[in-house]
């Protein structure tokens, strides 16, 4: 698998999900995981099972408690191994999020503006204004598509507005009306006809 798109994913994001592909891209693996899911086995045990040799069910499940999945008690002189089901729960529903789906996608396969949106914006949100021009038009042309074209605001009721999406407002309210997406007359707001500005 080739390095993904880290813009959307940090470093750690990027290595569960990698993990867990690589976990379960094995079929001894996710034999031992069924096993595991109808009860605690041994090595021994396991490895009767799928009738392999030891070394190499030890092996698959050092992998799989790398990741969280399988934990150990001593019994004796024996090893007894159990799967992790929260653990495995909470996986699958951070891997399978719609979200850090979107972000294996490979960069050549987005535009420059889905890049920089799934970069900036998170859950609805600016998460920080970037100092590229490039990049603050793009924002600022996504967020004056948030505004109700038929209403007018009054100065606080536009900044509280804008406060949902970074607690920066002036800046926004600023810039949307210096990108010309929003005009300003006696400390009244609305939301002009759209105007593109040119992307260097």
């Amino acid at each position: 698998m080739n390095k993904m798109n880290k813009e959307a994913l940090s470093e750690q994001q990027f290595d569960q999900l990698l993990s867990f592909f690589q976990v379960f891209s094995n079929e001894s693996r996710l034999k031992i995981i069924g096993h595991l899911a109808n009860g605690e086995r041994s090595v021994g045990e396991l490895a009767d099972l799928l009738g392999v040799k030891e070394p190499t069910v030890s092996h698959h499940l050092s992998q799989l408690k790398d990741i969280g999945l399988v934990d150990a008690r001593a019994e004796g002189t024996m090893r007894i191994y159990r799967l992790n089901g929260r653990e495995l729960e909470t996986m699958s529903k951070d891997v399978f999020a719609p979200g850090n789906l979107a972000a294996l996608v490979e960069p050549s396969e987005l535009t420059d503006e889905e890049r920089i949106l799934r970069t900036w914006v998170k859950d609805g949100r600016i998460v920080d204004i970037p100092a590229q021009e490039k990049k603050k038009q793009i924002l600022i042309r996504w967020l004056a598509g948030q505004i109700d074209p038929e209403r007018r605001w009054t100065e606080k009721e536009f900044s509280e507005w804008l406060k949902q999406f970074n607690e920066d407002y002036a800046f926004l309210r600023r810039y949307l009306v210096d990108s010309h997406y929003m005009a300003r007359e006696d400390g009244i707001y609305w939301r002009t006809p759209e105007n593109d500005p040119v992307l260097d």
